[in-house]
């Protein structure tokens, strides 16, 4: 069964540059990849997915809910329990990245994400490591 990723993005660049590298770079191909624009009715959209997803990856400053609101809310169904959530931003200091790891995110990748280092980063993840890059 292929790993599926699910990615909470309002940028569109953002949006396009994950895609490609979830289902070209990672997994050589073979990835399913759900893309939220925003978050808005965020529970509903991710219990109506086919399946839980392997990786969720969520962008921290998006609207109307946060990536801490929609990790609060993930984290609070137990379908969600053992999955990877990672945040994405921008804007990364090491206090940010405290706040990120109280707030139960399992790991942070900086965009812009390079692809060179992607694939590596996604092997950490699926092997169960915590993954806090910012170049």
């Amino acid at each position: 069964m292929p790993i599926s990723f699910l990615y909470a993005e309002d940028d569109p660049m953002s949006r396009q540059v994950m895609h490609v590298m979830l289902t070209k770079l990672a997994l050589g191909g073979g990835a399913e990849v759900t893309i939220f624009e925003d978050s808005s009715n965020f529970m509903d959209r991710v219990k109506a997915l086919p399946k839980v997803p392997d990786v969720i990856f969520l962008d921290v400053q998006i609207t109307p809910h946060t990536g801490f609101e929609m990790l609060k809310m993930l984290r609070g169904d137990t379908a969600y329990d053992g999955k990877p959530i990672i945040a994405m931003t921008a804007s990364v200091t090491v206090s940010d990245i405290e706040d990120l790891k109280k707030a139960g995110f399992d790991g942070l990748i900086a965009k812009p994400v390079r692809k060179k280092v992607f694939p590596e980063l996604l092997d950490r993840i699926l092997s169960g490591d915590a993954v806090w890059y910012v170049p």
